[in-house]
């Protein structure tokens, strides 16, 4: 699908959106909500027979973790190692692919960069048989809290929060579009002795983008040269991003916001940290992703 083809049905889309009652932009599939316009469910269902190949790229990231920044920065590392000019910034995000398009990138004869933003459990098992790589962007709770809630109150596609209130406590429980971020991390904590899936932290990439693009290049087993590595971070950090990649019109600032570590002590209620620190305690203290995460410095 091109950049134009994208835009097009986006736009579609959020007019189809302004029909619609709050209520009625989510269902569950399978106990997961879900945004009805962008994966109905045929998509869902054409998503469960896709067939992964041994060296497709698959990138994972829970919603607001920097999936469409790391786009960019795979866009330009496999640009940079092979060659070859990535010519879309469709977000490659398999759920929002109806059979169609799923069926042209199955004949597609070219190296497959992919996304999502599914649980582990509900991503194609040939992925994992197949040995594919992927590579999961995880982001600190609080901050992945408040870019979704000012996600969800501009992107006309999914209901608005009534409350900051209301979001918070759905965020907790689990009951926002593609489920609860903890159960996320924990089914990929599970997973993180598997040679083929290699977790990144956003705060990780914020703090030395450079190292984090010589560690995903090699993961992918792309070999770069400093003078490569330098490019692509150069000209990869977010605000670079924000200013060069093409979004549908007015799409800018609502894909990319702000792109802070700790814009969460702008929202959070001394009691709403506190509960969201007791909660992170007892999914993922003492975890490895819990620990790469950096809480302590990031989330206090």
């Amino acid at each position: 699908m091109s950049a134009e083809d994208f835009a097009r049905r986006l736009q579609s889309r959020l007019q189809q959106a302004t029909a619609m009652k709050e209520e009625e932009k989510l269902y569950r599939y399978k106990g997961v909500l879900y945004p009805l316009i962008l994966c109905p469910q045929e998509n869902l269902r054409a998503v469960e027979a896709v067939t992964a190949r041994d060296d497709d790229i698959l990138l994972v990231a829970y919603p607001k973790c920097g999936f469409n920044w790391m786009v960019g920065v795979l866009n330009k590392i496999i640009t940079e190692a092979t060659g070859r000019k990535i010519e879309t910034r469709v977000p490659p995000l398999i759920e929002f692919f109806g059979p169609d398009v799923l069926q042209a990138i199955d004949q597609s004869p070219l190296l497959r960069f992919l996304g999502t933003h599914l649980h582990p459990d509900n991503i194609p098992a040939s992925f994992f048989a197949k040995r594919a790589k992927m590579l999961v962007i995880f982001r600190n709770p609080k901050d992945v809290l408040v870019s979704f809630y000012h996600f969800c109150n501009n992107f006309p596609v999914l209901p608005s929060a009534s409350s900051w209130e209301s979001f918070y406590a759905n965020f907790l429980s689990g009951d926002v579009p593609w489920g609860s971020y903890f159960e996320h991390a924990l089914a990929w904590e599970r997973r993180m002795d598997d040679p083929d899936v290699m977790v990144v932290t956003y705060e990780q990439l914020k703090q030395d983008l450079g190292e984090g693009v010589r560690q995903m290049s090699s993961f992918l087993g792309f070999k770069l040269t400093e003078a490569q590595v330098q490019r692509v971070s150069e000209s990869s950090t977010f605000t670079a991003m924000k200013e060069s990649l093409p979004v549908p019109h007015g799409m800018g600032g609502v894909i990319f916001r702000k792109g802070e570590v700790g814009d969460w002590r702008n929202h959070f209620t001394a009691e709403q940290s506190q509960q969201m620190d007791k909660v992170f305690s007892k999914h993922l203290a003492g975890t490895r992703l819990g620990r790469q995460l950096n809480y302590d410095v990031h989330c206090q």
